[in-house]
């Protein structure tokens, strides 16, 4: 960091307060995409984080322009707007992003808005640790309310309506094996063939800060694996339907079939499309398209509440969920619809005089 020198000012011998001109670290990156990559790269953003975070950056980028970011289908294939980093230093830009990150905020959950304001901060501070950038036009726009949701917990019928849809083979393990191990799904995604024991009907994840842990599953998933694995030996445990375009890493691609490591977001696609009649049982098919459908994050949740609500230990829950502290395990600690629901019936004084 360089420091201007002290100039006088006037004649009453008032001195100028010096400035400090940060020098830049390393060279400035030809824009803002590029600046995203360097972030995740040189912060050290886990491997299994990098895609929630190269997205919500992705979608500031719009805003850091001074456009709107798209949403809904509208996203889908939409180039970010390409600029240079330094634009974010624009003496115009908080005013002009505070609307625009308050009509985002208008039309998405809250939980998503802080999510995104957080990594965005991150990202920004890094930056201007690096020199590259001197402000953070973000200061000033405050983080949402998120009340909380009582009922991402799954019922028991919507559970078992999951599992009646006519999927393929690989959703249907896929689903079966995130229920029945509540691991999440980005972890169940990096699994490899060879990362499977299933005569013990485990599997080992590389799980959050890179650790390396066991995940378990039950009889549903260990009926299926072996129909999906084949006669495979190695490679992603779950593959997309084509062959990988060029310039796929090696780690994720078959070596014996060719095909691609199924991606997060195309996994997230595909269990939303395929549930939102289960989530609206009382919309028209005709308009299921302008609807929402589940997260594969519920079939997690819905595992460890049925766990909590089972008796389970704390100890137990730790381990199954892998959190690091008790205080994690809140969310899963209150009972779930059905278990409100036999409470209620059971005394039922009506019901109990019919018996």
């Amino acid at each position: 960091m360089a420091i201007e020198p002290v100039t006088e000012l006037g004649s009453g011998g008032a001195l100028r307060v010096p400035r400090a001109r940060v020098v830049p670290l390393s060279a400035l990156p030809s824009s803002y995409t590029a600046a995203v990559e360097r972030y995740l790269t040189g912060a050290s953003i886990a491997k299994s984080s990098a895609r929630i975070y190269r997205i919500s950056l992705t979608t500031w980028g719009w805003m850091l322009a001074g456009e709107p970011a798209p949403t809904g289908p509208a996203r889908r294939g939409a180039e970010p707007p390409v600029f240079p980093v330094t634009a974010i230093d624009d003496p115009a830009l908080p005013e002009v992003l505070a609307e625009l990150a308050a009509a985002r905020a208008d039309e998405m959950d809250a939980d998503t808005v802080n999510r995104e304001l957080s990594i965005a901060r991150k990202a920004i501070g890094w930056w201007q640790r690096q020199g590259w950038i001197d402000g953070d036009p973000t200061i000033g726009i405050e983080r949402r309310p998120a009340p909380p949701d009582r009922t991402k917990a799954l019922a028991e019928n919507q559970i078992a309506a999951l599992w009646r849809l006519d999927v393929s083979l690989r959703e249907k393990t896929f689903w079966k094996l995130l229920y029945e191990s509540a691991a999440r799904a980005d972890e169940v995604l990096r699994l490899n063939v060879e990362d499977l024991y299933p005569q013990d009907k485990r599997g080992r994840i590389t799980a959050k800060g890179e650790a390396t842990e066991w995940i378990h599953w039950q009889s549903g998933t260990a009926q299926l694996l072996p129909r999906l694995i084949a006669r495979r030996t190695r490679g992603p445990l779950f593959l997309t339907d084509r062959k990988a375009p060029a310039g796929t890493p090696t780690l994720d691609v078959c070596p014996e079939t060719g095909r691609a490591r199924l991606s997060y977001r195309r996994a997230e696609v595909i269990f939303e499309e395929n549930t939102r009649l289960l989530a609206n049982p009382l919309a028209s098919p005709d308009h299921i398209k302008d609807l929402d459908g589940w997260t594969l994050h519920r079939l997690r949740h819905s595992a460890l509440t049925r766990d909590a609500e089972d008796g389970t230990s704390t100890p137990m829950l730790l381990a199954r969920s892998r959190h690091a502290s008790v205080r994690s395990l809140e969310r899963y600690a209150r009972p779930g619809v059905d278990a409100v629901a036999r409470h209620v019936a059971e005394r039922d004084p009506a019901a109990r005089r019919r018996t």
